[in-house]
């Protein structure tokens, strides 16, 4: 097992500490992030996963415990804690609502540029990124604002990943989204992940989603860890899963519909392919 790239050691945070409002919404959370992992992040609202993954790159700083990247505590330093925010890079849901430059290319290009690259650099990095969101080469000199909802979350993320982080967090990066901007959204970062080999943490709602790409499933709930593991050994949890008022996949819903009928499936299944797989075979047998 390679070292963690990045880990959360007794993480805490409070807001309001010491008011009438206080509220805990990280509650002693340790978790190792490891090099090239595709990290599903789910729960409720409130659950406190949004103030979990602020706390990764030092937007928020913990009230007690530490982040670590490649085992020194982010926070040690001023100097360390700018250099963080370029290698844990966060898009944050709804990111398109955070553009700002007159034009595409300024704003995926304002990320590099704090990073202090020479031009040349910067361009190869912008257009880099672009690319491997589908950024079309035409709107470059476009204001973001001439684009559409879709377009515009797709240069949002160009922005993050121009700075090529070695860890790329991205917060419910397909909400609101048609079908077919969910699919191309999380192939694309899917791709990236493969291409670069960087750690990428994907917190959504959609628990088909990440039945479909994440290689690992960290489920939080009342400010802690609940569950985490590989998508099978969670989805094999389907009803502690619901008990929290969460959803599961639809293939798995229909397992559970097909259990009760007193057809033998396991709770495990998590993909429609799976799901076509076993009743196929079911089939074949009878």
């Amino acid at each position: 097992m390679p070292a963690p790239l990045l880990s959360a050691n007794d993480l805490v945070h409070t807001y309001s500490k010491g008011t009438p409002f206080e509220k805990v919404a990280v509650d002693h959370v340790t978790l190792e992030l490891y090099p090239g992992e595709l990290v599903g992040v789910i729960g409720h609202t409130g659950s406190g996963k949004s103030t979990f993954i602020q706390q990764l790159n030092g937007l928020l700083k913990p009230t007690s415990g530490a982040v670590r990247y490649e085992g020194r505590d982010i926070h040690a330093d001023k100097a360390l804690l700018r250099d963080i925010r370029f290698k844990v890079g966060l898009v944050f849901q709804y990111p398109e609502y955070q553009l700002f430059e007159e034009t595409v290319f300024r704003d995926i290009a304002f990320g590099p540029g704090n990073m202090g690259l020479g031009k040349e650099e910067i361009r190869e990095r912008v257009y880099r990124a672009a690319a491997s969101v589908g950024v079309r080469e035409e709107w470059m000199e476009a204001s973001p604002l001439e684009l559409s909802g879709g377009q515009k979350r797709r240069v949002a993320i160009a922005g993050v990943i121009a700075m090529e982080p070695r860890v790329l967090i991205l917060d419910e990066p397909t909400a609101g989204l048609d079908p077919a901007g969910r699919e191309s959204i999380l192939s694309q970062i899917q791709e990236y992940r493969e291409r670069t080999g960087a750690t990428v943490v994907l917190v959504s709602h959609s628990m088909d989603d990440v039945a479909r790409i994440a290689s690992r499933l960290v489920v939080f709930r009342g400010g802690k860890v609940a569950m985490d593991g590989a998508p099978a050994a969670v989805f094999d949890r389907a009803t502690e899963l619901k008990e929290m008022g969460l959803t599961v996949p639809a293939s798995t819903e229909i397992a559970l519909a097909l259990q009760k009928r007193g057809i033998e499936l396991p709770e495990s299944i998590y993909t429609t392919k799976h799901l076509m797989k076993l009743l196929l075979a079911l089939r074949e047998e009878e």
